[in-house]
């Protein structure tokens, strides 16, 4: 389950909302992302985002992805005291991890092709032999029965789930938006500022959105994670149509992705993930690349630049991260005397990030 999952569902659940009712919530705020993107306006917003903004969210996307690499290795764990700390490193799983990390990022520096795929496959074969990884079966049916079409988005349209949906707006528009800049600016696709055929990506997410609530899961959306695949050379639509198609045979092998992927539990109660986390871990190294094309000397770029890559790790969430930085950014121009040189869509937004923070 993804961030958006988790935000919508607790956002639900706290108001008491039936699951499905909550899932025409999401199907209701999947429509309203589709019409955004079909009148242009969040292909605007792509094209409004300042330079540095656009290098801060891939680097913030970064340092989101290994700081979920090291808190699911085990590396780091949470603590009372500090709030973070140093894991358990003798434990098993994170023995393991550690051992995966190792493997991948010497493939990777032997430039290796699949280095990240091959470190998955090298450090389960490590969990299987040591028995820390149980063969739990290969083959298992899947059955869609219980959530298929369940949603009831009629019962949703009720003036108290207003802001549910606008919640649901917020996150999936601006995640989607800053994992396809991350991604895009990672992959070399990123054109004078502009991602070419934005329009027809951020479609895609919404219509997703839709289909994900009518077969009964939550918020559907960009996954930041894919950029492993990026990293790995997958840069086409077609390499995301077969990972699409592997997806949908991964259904019929449940059971052998969930050995290694599933996860395991620590002393400390906090659930592992020892197989994948090296992989997020490495490529959030390399996510880094873009903070050198930032000007750490122009302190009005510097800024805003820094605490969206800040804000993005500490609260879980690119949303969260490029809405800071939007403030900042409209804020500190305009007091330096550089208000001119802002696209007047980022003060729109800045006006309604802030409006947002307060009424919601």
């Amino acid at each position: 389950m993804g961030l958006n999952a988790y935000f919508s569902f607790t956002i639900c659940g706290a108001m008491g909302v039936p699951w499905q009712v909550a899932l025409g919530i999401v199907f209701i705020s999947g429509v309203v992302f589709t019409i955004l993107t079909v009148v242009r306006v969040r292909e605007l917003i792509v094209t409004a985002i300042p330079q540095p903004l656009k290098y801060a969210t891939a680097a913030g996307i970064g340092v989101f992805i290994a700081f979920l690499g090291l808190k699911d290795s085990g590396i780091i764990q949470t603590d009372p005291g500090s709030y973070l700390a140093l894991g358990n490193l003798r434990e098993p799983p994170v023995l393991l991890a550690l051992f995966g990390l190792f493997v991948t990022s010497s493939l990777m520096s032997a430039k290796v092709r699949g280095a990240i795929f091959w470190g998955i496959l090298v450090t389960g074969a490590a969990g299987l032999a040591t028995g820390l990884i149980r063969f739990s079966g290969v083959f298992a049916l899947p059955s869609m029965e219980p959530t298929f079409l369940k949603m009831r988005p009629l019962a949703a349209l009720r003036v108290e789930y207003l802001a549910p949906i606008f919640v649901l707006l917020f996150f999936d528009m601006f995640d989607t938006v800053g994992t396809l800049i991350g991604v895009g600016e990672r992959a070399g696709f990123m054109k004078e500022g502009k991602l070419p055929r934005v329009n027809q990506a951020l479609a895609t997410d919404s219509i997703g959105t839709m289909v994900g609530a009518a077969v009964g899961t939550s918020t559907t959306t960009s996954y930041v994670e894919s950029v492993t695949g990026v990293v790995a050379g997958g840069r086409t639509g077609l390499a995301n149509v077969a990972t699409a198609a592997l997806f949908l045979v991964a259904l019929f092998f449940s059971p052998l992705a969930e050995m290694f992927g599933g996860g395991h539990a620590s002393t400390t109660g906090a659930l592992l993930h020892p197989v994948t986390a090296p992989a997020l871990i490495v490529v959030g190294c390399l996510m880094m690349k873009c903070v050198t094309r930032i000007d750490w000397d122009d302190y009005s770029d510097a800024i805003p630049a820094f605490l969206t890559i800040i804000v993005m790790p500490l609260t879980s969430s690119i949303a969260h991260g490029l809405a800071i930085g939007f403030i900042s950014y409209a804020v500190i121009k305009a007091v330096s005397g550089k208000a001119r040189s802002v696209h007047w869509l980022v003060y729109c937004l800045a006006a309604l990030f802030v409006l947002r923070y307060i009424f919601l």
